[in-house]
């Protein structure tokens, strides 16, 4: 016997399968060796940093358009909503030459705002000239007349002087009024959208009702249409 395993160990095929076998298994050994740098951590590292850089890339993108849909915005159909019928808002604010002008004054009596958006401009002389035309008979149909706008005190005392006005001027600087009675919203002026007074008079009964309310007027004859609204009420 041992000479036969003498024999069958130098029995060249035999070394060479053997020596095979151990080659091919180095052989697995080396490609699974191979294998493993394609997902090595500074790879991992790298294709992080891409996908952070793009994600960052596309929040930068598309962050102003999300800002601008959050902005809030304001509009006219929003300060509408002084319905015919309704109590009329209450108010006190300062009026030109000083002191005060409230909705508590004309208690009993017919009152007429209308609300105009800048003193000293065109449409807003020419509709403030035609309520002081009308005074007296808008006087002699029980009501009285108010102009309003946001305009400063200093800056109605000029219009009143400038115009020789006959009708008292509110200032309503911080909007309070001119949102409760829905003369405050989203205007358009050449594709630009803004907020702004929006040019409305409110007729208020004795009973401190909203009688009538006209929006966006056109001041060309606005001020008889209101006098002959007046005298029926």
């Amino acid at each position: 016997m041992p000479k036969e395993s003498r024999k069958k160990s130098s029995n060249p095929a035999s070394y060479g399968a053997t020596t095979g076998n151990r080659a091919a298994a180095a052989a697995k050994t080396a490609a699974k060796k191979t294998a493993k740098p394609a997902t090595t951590k500074g790879a991992k590292k790298t294709t992080a940093k891409a996908g952070n850089a793009a994600d960052k890339s596309v929040v930068a993108k598309s962050a102003p358009v999300t800002a601008k849909a959050a902005k809030p915005v304001a509009t006219a159909s929003a300060g509408t909503g002084l319905a015919e019928g309704a109590k009329a808002p209450a108010f006190k604010l300062p009026r030109d030459g000083g002191g005060t002008a409230s909705l508590a004054d004309y208690a009993g009596k017919k009152l007429v705002l209308f609300f105009y958006p800048k003193a000293n401009t065109p449409g807003c002389t020419k509709e403030a000239i035609d309520f002081t035309r009308l005074s007296k008979d808008f006087a002699a149909a029980g009501t009285a007349v108010l102009g309003v706008s946001a305009d400063s005190v200093k800056a109605q005392d000029n219009f009143r002087d400038k115009h020789e006005l006959a009708v008292p001027l509110i200032s309503d600087e911080t909007h309070e009024m001119l949102e409760a009675y829905g003369a405050w919203g989203e205007k358009s002026l050449y594709g630009r959208k803004f907020l702004g007074i929006i040019r409305s008079t409110v007729l208020i009964g004795p009973d401190g009702r909203v009688a009538k309310v006209w929006r966006n007027v056109k001041v060309d004859g606005h001020a008889d249409v209101v006098l002959a609204a007046a005298r029926d009420l």
